[in-house]
């Protein structure tokens, strides 16, 4: 049974791997730039063929998955990965599988369904114990990368600024109302996932911890209780090489933007604040477009035109919103190929985020070369649990180093 997985795995691999030579020579065209700007949410918990058609022709670069995709039977582990598996093998090139497994309260592999317990932001901040976060860190980035995912947007990083905030600080979604140690626990966070070849994106930029509404069911306004130290995590982690992705929000603050754009259709906020005055040239993720703070002020094809100008990189449709129309990613793609074709989008301005987009993508394990390696490294990722996480963090720096010596040996034999 062993050597049978093993196969299918390797099989995977190779499909995938040999696949991205496309990524980046033959595959340059528009389009191919174009679909890997859109993320979609799927359905149900199997796959869903619209969104399939679409990964395999190259229209969409990136996946997300909630706690409603998620098998509710014994053998959840396995049937997870092989939906998530389909979606791989069929990409032209690797895409993007993502999920919000923030721990505590936004968490989507819940124990319940067989999963590794998981705590809060906030009771991970009140402990001051990096050991404490490094352990819990640790254990959701193994089970991510053995399930096949290779995004998580979390950490969350909003400063818990206003006590009766209801989607953050209520949700203790915050590690504090203290910048510092929202730093230093969300660098924690990033270093575990990065050991197992998880993308983390922080969130929710500019700053969600002082709002006293939810931009899920509407205007979120921060104009008067918004403060800069809820940029510091942010610029802590910048400095310390330690952001891979950075997610926005739609909030509305006037001080920032004049014109009362929310942040994910603000060029103030985005292509200002984020990218010129922090230096931040990595990859922007939305936050949902579908959230009521988007749909009830934009038409989807303005709110799409205006986060791309304003420097959002990869749009998330989740079709995730109770009571919304669930969206196409042929609409999506319409949209923006249309923006180009008459002007309203340089294809200049696309290529910029193609480029970032692929440059976050070689990070993650999936384009290595390294065929052997990385069949060795997912087995290692199947067996992970919350008990084994230790031992294998060991046997996997063992394996790197045995890796770093045939290296080696086969550059000094050539």
């Amino acid at each position: 049974m062993r050597s049978t997985n093993a196969i299918v795995i390797g099989l995977c691999l190779v499909a995938l791997l040999s696949s991205t030579t496309g990524f980046s020579q033959t595959r340059d065209s528009l389009d191919i730039k174009i679909g890997q700007m859109i993320l979609m949410g799927i359905p149900y918990a199997k796959v869903d063929t619209i969104i399939l058609d679409e990964v395999r022709r190259g229209n969409v670069g990136s996946i997300i998955l909630f706690e409603k995709n998620i098998p509710k039977k014994a053998s959840v582990f396995a049937d997870l990965k092989k939906i998530i598996w389909t979606y791989q093998e069929a990409a032209p090139s690797p895409i993007f599988v993502s999920i919000d497994q923030e721990g505590g309260k936004v968490n989507r592999l819940k124990e319940k369904y067989g999963f590794t317990r998981s705590i809060t932001a906030r009771a991970t901040g009140k402990s001051k114990s990096l050991d404490s976060a490094r352990f819990y860190a640790q254990a959701t980035a193994a089970t991510l990368a053995g399930l096949g995912f290779n995004v998580n947007f979390a950490p969350c990083v909003d400063v818990a600024v206003e006590p009766t905030n209801p989607v953050i600080v209520k949700s203790e979604r915050s590690y504090s109302p203290n910048e510092d140690t929202v730093a230093i626990m969300a660098g924690e966070f990033v270093k575990q996932h990065r050991k197992y070849g998880v993308v983390t994106v922080l969130k929710h930029f500019p700053g969600h911890g002082s709002s006293t509404t939810d931009s899920h069911f509407g205007i979120a306004d921060v104009t008067k209780s918004w403060t800069p130290r809820e940029l510091k995590p942010y610029k802590a982690l910048l400095d310390s090489g330690l952001v891979d992705g950075v997610m926005s929000c739609h909030i509305v603050n006037k001080e920032l933007d004049k014109a009362g754009l929310p942040g994910t259709l603000s060029s103030e906020m985005l292509n200002g604040m984020l990218r010129k005055n922090l230096g931040y040239d990595g990859v922007v993720f939305s936050d949902d477009m579908q959230m009521e703070a988007i749909t009830k002020q934009y038409g989807l094809d303005e709110s799409i035109k205006m986060a791309i100008l304003a420097g959002v990189d990869i749009l998330c449709f989740a079709n995730n919103v109770p009571g919304s129309q669930r969206v196409s990613p042929q609409r999506i793609f319409s949209v923006i190929r249309d923006a180009v074709a008459n002007g309203q989008i340089s294809a200049q301005r696309i290529d910029e985020s193609y480029q970032r987009i692929k440059k976050l993508k070689r990070k993650t394990d999936l384009t290595s070369t390294d065929y052997e390696a990385q069949l060795k490294k997912a087995q290692l990722k199947q067996r992970l649990t919350a008990m084994q996480l230790k031992a294998a963090q060991e046997e996997i720096k063992l394996l790197k180093e045995s890796d770093g010596k045939k290296k080696k040996r086969k550059r000094s034999k050539e």
